[in-house]
């Protein structure tokens, strides 16, 4: 190892001789030849080959750690799950679309209550089945008030996304959900005390530079014109839905990693649906009576239903593995897959601006993915500053020793073992 100072050429000859005193201590007598130095120069008998430059090895040394971090199966869940989330949303996205342009049919919230449907028979009957606290009749005696809230806010988080379309243009609403992002990160900050590292926000601010790139592709294609009357109230309506997401989401972190997801999908369901077939009542009511219903209309409901309920059933088990913040991120890419749908059914021109936008949303999910978060009880793991490889390799250097070799200019040849 070459300490401080700068090295133009060495010669080093070494003439070891040694003996064994009483202390058993080992004398070195060195002979050594240094053209010209500059500076103190040390040499680590430990070393094999005499390394001139330290900081390619810390480069390496950093890949390594980076690629053992990105390159595990956890990450690669969590990329393939989160691509399976996006690819529901895409699904509820285009079956919406295509109700309303080809179909004219216009129901979010006979869509959602169907949903709702689905989850209250198959996760509400799940939990009738099961007793004692874990089981439904102690579940709703004990918690209903706080999944009554919780169903409020999601149903009308869906809501008003959805209802935001009519108001506002693609591009707005796009720009506009990516609040929720900061929003899910405060409040996991102060309800469920996560605390981020400098990697988390840097891989959020790519994830938005990526969401940033897809809306310059759509201004250049022309999809930004939207077809609303009041654009403020579009953009109120998307901020507000971003907004309740996040609250919603938060609630859903805490629950499946503190409980089950079964409860949550199971109150969910129930009170669910309760709030959404009151306000589809109110709100569509006459919207409903004037679908003209036949095998391809029950088909884009059908397929929509198996979307929203898919998405609705993994993504619990996603932010079990990982988190809210993390799903949300990788989530992103769903509006890519709609664009590669529309080329097709809706006749979108394609732009290269999407690939791109495409790759730097995945790169910023994995950067996210790639370091856990940590709870505000259990402070991070600081590396020690004087040897970061950890305790075990501490413990080798000091019952090992190392034999340096120091030369200083001007002084005469000094031996010292450290």
């Amino acid at each position: 190892m070459i300490g401080r100072g700068r090295l133009c050429k060495t010669y080093y000859g070494l003439r070891l001789l040694h003996f064994v005193s009483s202390g058993s201590l080992v004398a070195w007598q060195a002979e050594v030849q240094v053209i010209p130095v500059l500076n103190m120069e040390t040499i680590n008998t430990h070393e094999s080959t005499l390394q001139l430059v330290p900081s390619r090895r810390n480069l390496c040394h950093v890949l390594q750690k980076a690629r053992e971090r990105i390159f595990t199966w956890k990450v690669l869940k969590i990329l393939v799950l989160g691509q399976m989330l996006s690819l529901f949303i895409c699904g509820t996205a285009v079956t919406s679309q295509y109700l309303a342009e080809i179909y004219k049919v216009d129901t979010p919230m006979l869509q959602s209550f169907i949903n709702y449907c689905l989850l209250f028979l198959v996760y509400t009957v799940w939990l009738a089945f099961r007793k004692g606290e874990n089981g439904l009749l102690y579940i709703v005696r004990n918690k209903w008030w706080k999944y009554i809230l919780l169903a409020i806010v999601d149903v009308e988080a869906n809501y008003s996304i959805v209802k935001a379309y009519q108001f506002t243009s693609i591009t707005s609403v796009q720009l506009l959900d990516c609040v929720g992002i900061p929003v899910l990160m405060a409040l996991s900050w102060f309800i469920l005390r996560s605390r981020y590292r400098l990697i988390h926000y840097l891989a959020v601010v790519v994830c938005l530079l990526g969401v940033g790139t897809m809306v310059g592709a759509d201004v250049l294609a022309g999809r930004e014109q939207g077809k609303a009357s009041d654009m403020l109230i579009g953009d109120v309506l998307v901020i507000l839905g971003a907004a309740l997401y996040a609250v919603s989401n938060v609630c859903e972190e805490y629950v499946v990693k503190n409980l089950t997801r079964e409860e949550f999908l199971g109150m969910l369901g129930l009170f669910g649906t309760f709030v959404s077939g009151i306000q589809l009542m109110i709100v569509e009511y006459n919207a409903i009576g004037n679908i003209q219903w036949d095998w391809k209309v029950g088909l884009l409901f059908a397929a929509f239903a198996l979307c929203m309920f898919s998405l609705y059933s993994v993504m619990p088990v996603v932010i079990r593995i990982s988190s809210a913040t993390s799903v949300n991120l990788g989530i992103l890419t769903a509006d890519m897959y709609s664009l590669l749908f529309g080329l097709f059914l809706f006749g979108y021109s394609f732009s290269i601006l999407y690939i791109l936008a495409f790759v730097v949303i995945m790169v910023g999910f994995i950067m996210y993915c790639s370091t856990s978060t940590y709870s505000a009880e259990t402070p991070a793991e600081q590396p020690d500053a004087h040897n970061a490889d950890g305790p075990e390799k501490e413990d080798e250097a000091q019952e090992e020793p190392a034999h340096n070799l120091q030369y200083i200019p001007g002084e005469p040849s000094a031996v010292s073992a450290h």
